[in-house]
């Protein structure tokens, strides 16, 4: 959430900006409940004092009526601390100024593209179409056993998925991130400190238990979901900062808002594995770390050899939590056009207020800043090669820097 301080000295700002990301928010009754909560709270302070004096002077008769003039100002002062509490959480975080303003995708903005796309002297084939050649996907028989938007990946596509793996966490151990496997349930309160559906959305998630029941556990749409809340409540040494952690997790996704939407192969499915990065840095830090995020994607992408775009995502397609997001997009031949892959996001201390981590600061504490990033997304990184690598034969040639932990050099027709 944001700083009630900054909302104080800003609310014009704060409203408009959350306009901007599509949040119609409720700054002035915010304001207002937040005075009449400092106000009471100065009134429980006096009243405290008076009573410690009245039980010094054994004044019993003053000090009852203290007592019971107390316990009704701390009723009110609860009421309105849990008014004030679902307030503030209503308020998105802001969007940075770099962030371009717009409506939709449409207004995202293309900061560069790299790489060349492939010059291919015969119609590309889809990813399902070589998949079904190759044995590498079979969507069919997943429908059958799970419904829609599931897939079996197999044979050579089994160990794309580990080769890939396996380059991201060397890659990334290399820079000192820690490699976790985390939880993929988490509790329903952890889901509402990160804050990622008080806007809506929720109804993208799968739960244990229906959420209105307020108890189960909800399945995470990626790594990040697990790996962010791991520290919450708790204190970092500013020495230890930045605390990096790359984690490889299953994500499952309903996919609610999207039928109809790319419904063919393994593109859009309710169950795939991915690679993440977050990381918890000094507030002072916070935009070198996105960039240095944003440059390991792209490293790791090139070393792949597929041509991508970087994109600035524009305000209204950033949601809740998020300040700034950058996607990669890689291109697929099939489409003849470029599709998201990985994001870099930063949630500045938004996310570390509402989940209580903090770091020393001198005889202070301040909030961490959290960020999070796609190493891969292992389904949408194995299309892009397959149809990127493509040959005219049906075969896909694997990438050079997969070479080493696949084993082999092609998958042949």
């Amino acid at each position: 959430m944001l700083d009630i301080k900054f909302i104080r000295e800003n609310p014009k700002l704060v409203e408009e900006k959350a306009k901007q990301k599509g949040y119609v928010i409720r700054v002035e009754k915010l304001l207002k409940v937040d005075g009449q909560r400092r106000s009471l709270i100065e009134e429980i302070d006096h009243l405290r004092s008076d009573r410690k004096k009245a039980a010094n002077a054994r004044d019993e008769k003053r000090g009852q009526q203290l007592k019971k003039g107390l316990k009704e100002k701390e009723d009110k002062l609860e009421k309105l601390q849990e008014e004030f509490y679902v307030l503030i959480r209503e308020v998105p975080n802001i969007p940075k100024d770099d962030v371009p303003e717009g409506i939709d995708e449409t207004d995202n903005k293309v900061l560069r593209e790299v790489g060349d796309k492939p010059k291919l002297d015969f119609k590309p084939k889809d990813h399902l179409e070589l998949g079904i050649g190759l044995d590498l996907i079979d969507t069919e028989r997943a429908a059958k056993i799970s419904g829609s938007r599931f897939g079996y990946l197999k044979n050579e596509a089994v160990i794309l998925e580990f080769a890939l793996v396996q380059l991201a966490l060397e890659t990334l151990s290399r820079e000192g991130f820690i490699p976790i496997v985390p939880p993929a349930l988490i509790k329903k309160e952890i889901t509402d400190h990160l804050g990622y559906w008080h806007g809506g959305g929720n109804e993208e998630y799968y739960w244990t238990h229906e959420p209105r029941e307020n108890q189960g556990l909800y399945l995470i749409g990626t790594a990040e979901h697990s790996i962010a809340p791991m520290h919450m409540d708790e204190t970092f040494n500013r020495k230890d900062l930045p605390q990096r952690y790359v984690g490889f997790s299953p994500a499952f996704r309903r996919e609610a808002g999207s039928y109809g939407k790319d419904t063919r192969g393994i593109f859009r499915v309710h169950q795939f594995d991915k690679v993440e990065m977050v990381s918890f840095v000094l507030p002072q830090n916070e935009d070198k770390e996105h960039q240095y995020l944003l440059s390991l994607e792209e490293k790791m992408v090139k070393e792949l050899g597929l041509p991508y775009r970087v994109v600035n995502i524009c305000t209204a397609e950033l949601g809740f939590p998020t300040a700034r997001k950058y996607d990669i997009e890689m291109w697929l031949p099939s489409q003849n056009k470029y599709r998201e892959t990985h994001s870099a996001s930063t949630t500045s201390d938004f996310q570390a207020r509402r989940l209580n981590i903090k770091y020393h600061n001198g005889n202070e504490k301040n909030y961490v800043c959290i960020l999070n990033a796609t190493a891969f997304a292992i389904g949408r990184t194995i299309i892009a090669i397959m149809e990127n690598y493509q040959q005219k034969d049906g075969s896909i040639v694997v990438p050079k820097a997969l070479q080493k932990y696949t084993g082999f050099t092609k998958i042949p027709q």
